[in-house]
């Protein structure tokens, strides 16, 4: 659930969505979703001063309360 909510977020803000990949890492108690965007789109991604990044990891911490593991997202180039 968090992945595609991750690659929707992602997919909206970019100019080449089709560049837009989402892979999970699991793990005991956390998951970690890598981010890759097309190179020129990870301004987009990231925002000012990280403003968009923290959005979206506010959200993704949000949705893993009920699911009672810690959601990492990392943005890869």
């Amino acid at each position: 659930m968090e992945r595609d909510l991750v690659e929707y977020i992602a997919k909206s803000l970019v100019d080449d969505p089709a560049a837009v990949n989402v892979a999970v890492v699991e793990g005991d108690k956390s998951t970690i979703l890598e981010l890759r965007v097309a190179e020129e789109d990870i301004g987009k991604v990231i925002g000012k001063h990280g403003r968009i990044a923290k959005a979206i990891r506010t959200i993704l911490s949000a949705s893993s309360t009920a699911a009672s593991k810690r959601i990492i997202l990392e943005i890869l180039d």
